[in-house]
């Protein structure tokens, strides 16, 4: 038996005709019967297999093996490969934590034939299940067959990216606050792990919206096999929907770029003006220092040293130096 979850259906006309059929051997029953009937195919879906329970699910598929190999080590870049039998596409769904103001990526394959679809789910995102509900519920979207699956699981990555970038907006919008506010710089490292960290997140998303224009600028045009004709408008508006998430990003990239410089600026102003508050006491302790180290010195012909009032008006030299060099730094600012 499979300790991985498959779940296998069949349709006919863009409705279910059974119940799922058991794993293994189910499947390649399943596919036996979508090809003897018009308008059928079997939808496998599948997450996280090895290659043993892979092997068994997708028996009889003639799925590519370097196709296979991708899908079951995951760690790929959206792409679209065609092979004689099949299409293999390589999706990448993401979703953003709010508590931990971080972004999870997984991955999503499918394989699409001329009456089957093979799904597999690595990590945290599931957009296979909400694709299959909407597919359902719209018996005439899915008559498309292996097309309809494609589409539907691409508009809802595509869609959630939509979600995921209007959430980076708004914990850009956190951080550009935290920056600017006055305790931004003094918080040092800590402020500057929390932009890098932040950019780190945005790369990995523009990794995984940013190579998927291809793949979907090709489902959009002729000559891609077992791909309706019908469905490439949709995968146009998938791509218009990619094109403007592409450009969201880039634009919170952009001025992610511009609240670090702004934050560098600021820790440069914020060392300057330690440098000079440093330099002014610096320069205040400097005075009574040159003055007793003067006096300091074992010569014997010092007339001062023989003064009365010599030891009072030193000292009041200093005082008033130093109150000088007080007020002129801090007119200045310096203090």
């Amino acid at each position: 038996m499979l300790s991985v979850a498959v779940e296998i259906s069949l349709y006919r006309d863009g409705r279910r005709v059974e119940a799922p059929p058991e794993a293994g051997g189910g499947a390649r029953e399943a596919l036996a019967r979508a090809r003897e009937e018009e308008g059928a195919f079997v939808w496998v879906g599948v997450r996280a297999p090895t290659e043993a329970e892979f092997a068994r699910v997708t028996d009889g598929f003639g799925l590519h093996p370097l196709a296979v190999e991708d899908a079951l080590r995951a760690h790929q870049r959206p792409k679209l490969e065609v092979y004689p039998d099949s299409l293999f596409l390589v999706l990448k769904p993401m979703v953003y934590d709010a508590e931990r103001a971080s972004t999870a990526v997984g991955e999503l394959m499918l394989f699409a034939g001329d009456s089957f679809v093979v799904s597999v789910v690595h990590g945290p995102a599931d957009p296979v299940t909400p694709a299959r509900d909407r597919l359902e519920a719209d018996p005439a979207t899915l008559r498309q067959g292996p097309t309809a699956v494609l589409h539907a699981a691409s508009d809802a990555v595509v869609d959630h990216y939509l979600e995921v970038v209007a959430d980076l907006q708004d914990a850009l919008d956190g951080l550009e606050e935290a920056v600017f506010a006055p305790a931004g710089a003094a918080a040092g490292g800590a402020t500057a792990s929390r932009i890098y960290a932040f950019k780190r997140q945005v790369l990995e998303f523009r990794r995984a919206t940013s190579p998927l224009t291809g793949p979907m600028t090709r489902l959009a045009g002729a000559g891609v096999p077992f791909v309706h004709a019908d469905s490439r408008p949709f995968f146009r508006d998938v791509g218009d929907h990619l094109t403007r998430v592409n450009d969201q990003v880039e634009s919170v990239d952009r001025l992610l770029s511009d609240i670090l410089a702004a934050y560098l600026a600021q820790v440069g102003v914020r060392q300057n003006d330690d440098m000079r508050k440093i330099s002014a006491w610096a320069a205040m302790f400097a005075i009574p220092t040159a003055i007793a180290g003067v006096y300091g010195m074992n010569f014997r012909h010092m007339p001062e040293l023989d003064t009365v009032w010599g030891y009072p008006v030193v000292l009041a030299v200093i005082a008033t130096a130093c109150l000088a060099l007080f007020r002129i730094f801090k007119k200045r600012g310096w203090l």
